[in-house]
């Protein structure tokens, strides 16, 4: 199948362009702003919480944002960040965007928002965008430059076809990721009725003195957890990397409880030359330094770099308590670690952080309560991973026209 190509400006609405720039004093309150944060973090922008910013009603008209608007970044210190593609979608109500982003409003007569939206994220897409990203320090794009680029135009009613095949994949996912945040509150909300409210299994029958039930202490987390470090291997020693050990950064924090994979991974070899053990499934790292207090749940083992401190249970201890515990008390750790040249946790900051000391076995009955909820948040990461994969190997042959849409099966909505 051919389509023609044209310039990309020959299916806008309306001019391109860039966001708003005002001094500090007009920020606070008003409308909200889409900022380069949310472009990293959400493909699609309506809804997310965002700064405010003072905007008049003729400002608006101008740089107001409305649903199938596209957004590209026009700025930004990585290379994969300038040009990145979000699409505006069912905002609730007015909506504008800061000065490093560049808006695109397609004519719906000819061009679906949606089609081209997954069109930039394919490597369709992205290959005509990396080709106008110009700049040193930090890359960017110009609006001069992205409408004369030339892009695909098949019929709307292909376009449609084609939307519809990516936007059931990301509808499951994005239905997945609402149910994961049900479960992940769910676990929270049990571990401060048992943990923090106290009001765990027999405790009619238990006094209580200064906040403390009989059998239990006050302590420090330094008392019931193992504080582990790791170590990263030669980066220049090509056989210690690209084997099938994951080696867990800072940078590869989940938004989720769990940790599925990691952008690095060690040898047998690599693993044996690092001051990392290999960690087992359920180890709750914290990254230590920089941003500090990220928590995450290893899903299958993995070893760590020095940034960051593996967490094990003292006392027979569980580790899913373990891990609910520490995310409750992140915010002391961020206290304490703040303030010096750079945040840093150490070895003594969980010597200062105040816990109450549970029975061990109140903590084994909790876990296998809690552990059912902790497997279904790992299947449907594991599903939106699966939906993820499928999607961005269709993508390219989508937005190429290389693949029929009506001979592709659509997925099916796993239950749970």
């Amino acid at each position: 199948m051919t389509w023609c190509e044209v310039t990309f400006e020959s299916l806008y609405a309306t001019p391109s362009r860039n966001g708003v720039y005002k001094s500090k004093e007009h920020h606070g309150s008003g409308v909200p702003i889409v900022n380069m944060g949310e472009m990293f973090a959400f493909d699609r922008i309506g809804n997310q919480p965002m700064s405010l910013i003072q905007m008049s009603d003729a400002e608006m008209e101008k740089s107001g944002l409305a649903d199938g608007d596209l957004l590209f970044g026009r700025r930004s210190l990585v290379e994969e960040g300038a040009g990145k593609c979000t699409i505006v979608r069912d905002p609730s109500g007015p909506l504008t965007f800061e000065s490093s982003i560049i808006r695109v409003r397609l004519n719906q007569s000819l061009a679906d928002p949606e089609f081209y939206f997954n069109y930039f994220r394919s490597p369709v897409g992205r290959s005509k965008i990396q080709a106008i990203v110009g700049g040193a320090a930090v890359k960017g794009i110009r609006g001069s430059d992205l409408k004369e680029i030339k892009v695909h135009l098949p019929d709307l009613s292909q376009q449609k076809a084609i939307r519809m095949v990516a936007t059931n994949y990301d509808d499951l996912i994005a239905t997945n990721q609402r149910r994961i945040g049900l479960l992940e509150d769910a676990a929270r909300r049990l571990y401060r009725e048992w943990f923090v409210h106290l009001r765990f299994p027999g405790h009619e029958a238990v006094s209580v003195v200064d906040g403390v039930p009989q059998g239990w202490a006050a302590g420090k987390a330094y008392d019931f957890i193992a504080v582990l470090s790791g170590g990263t291997p030669k980066t220049g020693v090509e056989h210690y990397w690209g084997g099938d050990i994951p080696f867990f950064t800072p940078k590869d924090s989940p938004d989720s409880f769990y940790v599925l994979a990691t952008e690095k991974v060690l040898t047998d070899m690599g693993l044996a030359n690092c001051n990392s053990r290999l960690y087992p499934k359920d180890t709750t790292f914290i990254t230590a330094r920089g941003t500090v207090g990220k928590i995450a749940l290893a899903q299958k083992p993995m070893a760590m770099n020095q940034s960051c401190y593996a967490l094990a249970p003292k006392s027979g201890y569980d580790r899913l308590f373990l891990f609910l515990a520490i995310r409750e008390a992140v915010e002391h750790f961020k206290q304490v670690a703040s303030g010096g040249v750079f945040d840093a946790i150490v070895v003594d900051t969980f010597k200062t952080i105040p816990f109450i000391l549970p029975q061990a076995d109140v903590t084994l009955v909790f876990g296998d309560k809690v552990r059912p909820v902790f497997e279904q948040i790992e299947t449907l990461l594991l599903q939106n991973r699966n939906l993820a994969q499928a999607r961005d190997l269709l993508l390219p042959k989508l937005m190429s026209g290389q693949l029929d849409v009506s001979s592709i099966a659509l997925p099916e909505e796993n239950a749970i």
